[in-house]
């Protein structure tokens, strides 16, 4: 029934539905991308560098000969890999230190929330920036990196969802039937804190998606010759006057992407708050 309630109310937001639908098509060329791909994203034509987009070339080639519509066809994994597991540890963390912080409240809330100030002081960025400058550019530390300097937020939204819930009959017959603490916030709290949690890791997918780009871009992402988005960008950018669309083909990649997630998150947003639906 709620399910049915939740569809009724998020198929009203077109542009939701429509970041739904290019979320889809965008996993669905990621996990086609060594059949849809016309060439090895990795081989190189010197005899054809900076060729412009052609029937041979969708998307036309770079600086050493390679196919951009190959590379980008497999620099989407690396996006969406780095978007959906820095989420989940930023999940994953955000989830325990605000539940923990919520349901016992007192010292401990205090301590774990100051805690969050703490690492919400620091510019994410710039952090990101100096622990892969210290132990070195990959693809698993840029997703690890993200994911355990972005779990602030979320903390915060289950924290108060647990405010509220921890006092709810539910809960206190949960007490008094002398359930374990343990088997009260994971069984009995939590699911009814999910909805804004949902919502947030929409959103913080887009946001982890430009932190990789931004990285790459940067020189500190992914490492050629493996290819991502942002590393086509930053190879690009030399030749910006002569080889166009080196910059704008990622770039669009990245736009779309970003904007079809913050697009979904809203519309979840929408779709899970009661005092929203009646705006649309």
């Amino acid at each position: 029934m709620q399910g049915r309630i939740f569809w009724r109310y998020f198929k009203r937001n077109r542009l939701a539905v429509g970041g739904l639908v290019t979320i889809v098509i965008i996993f669905l060329v990621a996990g086609l991308a060594s059949l849809l791909a016309p060439d090895d994203p990795g081989r190189t034509n010197v005899s054809l560098k900076l060729a412009s987009p052609s029937l041979q070339n969708y998307l036309g080639t770079d600086q050493l000969g390679r196919d951009v519509f190959s590379r980008m066809l497999y620099g989407s994994r690396v996006s969406l890999s780095v978007g959906f597991v820095a989420v989940a540890i930023s999940i994953l963390i955000g989830v325990l230190v605000g539940a923990v912080a919520g349901y016992y409240s007192g010292w401990v809330d205090s301590l774990l929330m100051r805690f969050v100030d703490i690492m919400l002081c620091f510019p994410s960025f710039f952090l990101i920036l100096t622990v892969v400058a210290l132990w070195g550019p990959s693809l698993f530390k840029v997703m690890v990196v993200i994911g355990i300097t972005s779990w602030m937020g979320t903390s915060r939204f289950v924290r108060a969802e647990f405010l509220s819930l921890r006092g709810r009959d539910f809960t206190q017959a949960a007490k008094a039937l002398g359930v374990p603490d343990r088997r009260i916030i994971f069984r009995h709290i939590l699911p009814n804190a999910l909805a804004p949690v949902f919502v947030t890791a929409t959103l913080d997918v887009a946001t982890a998606i430009l932190l990789e780009a931004g990285l790459s871009f940067l020189g500190f992402g992914v490492q050629p010759p493996a290819p991502s988005w942002g590393n086509i960008l930053t190879e690009g950018r030399t030749y910006i006057f002569d080889a166009w669309w080196l910059t704008v083909f990622p770039g669009l990649a990245i736009l779309m992407t970003v904007l079809a997630f913050n697009l979904l998150g809203e519309g979840l947003r929408d779709a899970l708050d009661p005092r929203l639906r009646g705006r649309r």
